[in-house]
């Protein structure tokens, strides 16, 4: 029973690995076409609905989309790294601390970048889009002291053995 459940935890901990290596390298492939894709976006008929005023400001949105892209795939690869952990089961060393804390900061950082964006343009979505990234940011913070515990018990119970 105990056996099963660990395959299962072991499951889904590959499955979430493979979903955010296909976000990181989806993400990386995205941000890199931005320039192409917004130019393509803004000719089209049925985005005109879509994408308002984006094209009185196309060089500032390309812009705005590329730091955000780019913090986005660096907070991904930060979460990759704590994932690593979690296969080789050994998720609580100081480097998931260090990777939680910079998760935080660049979750504050795309909270940020969005708040300029909302000066270009401003939408519902992107004031929900700032919300969750605080929280994450929070989040991200509160989890790295939790960490942080969890690593010096264990390097206490390691030093007691």
């Amino acid at each position: 029973m105990e056996k099963d459940l660990n395959r299962k935890k072991l499951l889904l901990a590959r499955g979430v690995k493979y979903l955010l290596d296909f976000m990181f390298y989806g993400g990386i492939l995205v941000t890199a076409s931005l320039p192409f894709t917004v130019k393509w976006l803004l000719r089209q008929e049925f985005a005109k609905e879509l994408t308002g005023n984006v094209g009185d400001h196309y060089e500032e949105t390309v812009i705005i989309y590329f730091v955000l892209g780019v913090a986005a795939v660096v907070l991904i690869r930060e979460l990759r790294r704590i994932f690593r952990t979690v296969l080789a089961e050994n998720c609580f060393v100081p480097e998931n601390v260090v990777s939680l804390r910079k998760m935080g900061n660049w979750s504050f950082f795309i909270a940020g970048m969005s708040v300029v964006r909302s000066i270009v343009y401003t939408t519902v979505a992107m004031l929900v889009v700032i919300l969750v990234f605080i929280i994450a940011g929070l989040f991200s913070k509160v989890l790295a002291m939790v960490f942080e515990e969890a690593v010096r018990y264990k390097e206490e119970n390691d030093l007691t053995i």
